[in-house]
């Protein structure tokens, strides 16, 4: 993307600075649910225990507060941002339509993390309807980094996505972006799964694994694996070997960042489960799967966008 070319080089800025933080506002989030801080705060949203600003008696407080602090930061920001593109460009751009959809599925983001506090489905909480919440929480998370990478992408400058007669290339890539949907969906159960019970070696969380008394989401372990790899070959086969992607020339960079982050993908995920899921890399495991989400979205962009007008 050539930035010279955008109406507004420090928009660009700004919404490039915005995914960045969102990013680190993710990783905030798994943490909290990586050390089982969700209920720092209580019951009570958006207060934390009661209080505008809580006394920090326990280190879960403090984590959970930050949490929500960076969070709502984040609302105010895209708020900015969305306010900023109405202005530059008006309301019917690209970057301001994408901008509009990155604030809605922000309050859908934060909705869902106050009924995951209000309904407390946060701490040892084992049950299936947390599950599947935590899941449809990160799917939503996807969405919202994709709509949020597509305004960044308008805002540089960057051509309308069209994706109407665009097969086989949409279908492709629609198989793409669901594909690794399902794998997040199911790495959150995992991850679910890892945090409510932890295990203190790879042996033991394998005979774990395929203990019939062992709980839904300790069980479920194998399919997250399984459907990484399914859907990490999926994606070299179609950006490595089909002709319609691989002699591509404008997507050549992100096509090849997200086969170099699937690679590393795999091997943290391998190392995750080595090393007995420890928190900090459960937080690299989330980082490298923003990323490669992020990586797939601007080689959409690049294959789908329309032809530059002379």
């Amino acid at each position: 993307m050539n930035f010279e070319n955008t109406k507004s080089k420090r928009y660009a800025q700004y919404a490039w600075f915005l995914l960045a933080y969102t990013i680190v506002v993710i990783l905030i989030g798994v943490f909290v649910r990586a050390t089982g801080a969700g209920a720092g705060c209580g019951s009570s949203w958006p207060t934390c225990n009661g209080d505008i600003i809580p006394r920090p008696e326990q280190v879960e407080t403090v984590i959970e507060f930050t949490h929500r602090i960076t969070s709502a930061l984040m609302g105010v920001l895209i708020i900015v941002m969305v306010a900023w593109s109405w202005r530059v460009y008006g309301p019917k751009h690209g970057a301001t339509r994408m901008a509009l959809w990155t604030l809605f599925f922000t309050i859908v983001e934060g909705a869902i993390g106050a009924g995951l506090v209000k309904f407390e489905l946060v701490a040892d909480n084992v049950s299936t309807e947390r599950a599947y919440v935590l899941a449809a929480h990160l799917v939503n998370t996807l969405i919202l980094l994709w709509v949020q990478t597509l305004a960044t992408w308008y805002a540089s400058g960057g051509r309308p996505i069209r994706w109407r007669n665009q097969t086989p290339q949409s279908t492709y890539l629609l198989i793409a972006f669901l594909a690794l949907m399902a794998v997040g969906a199911a790495g959150a159960i995992t991850a679910l799964g890892d945090t409510l019970f932890p295990v203190g070696s790879f042996a033991e969380g394998a005979a774990a694994k395929f203990d019939p008394e062992s709980h839904f989401t300790v069980r479920a372990r194998i399919w997250h694996p399984t459907m990484a790899i399914l859907a990490s070959a999926y994606l070299i086969v179609l950006f490595y070997y089909v002709p319609l992607f691989r002699d591509h020339d404008p997507s050549r960079f992100w096509r090849h960042m997200t086969g170099w982050l699937v690679a590393i993908q795999i091997t943290a995920g391998c190392l995750n489960v080595l090393l007995a899921v420890p928190v900090w890399m459960q937080l690299v495991h989330l980082f490298l799967a923003d990323a490669m989400w992020i990586a797939l979205t601007f080689v959409t962009t690049y294959m789908l966008q329309e032809p530059e007008t002379v």
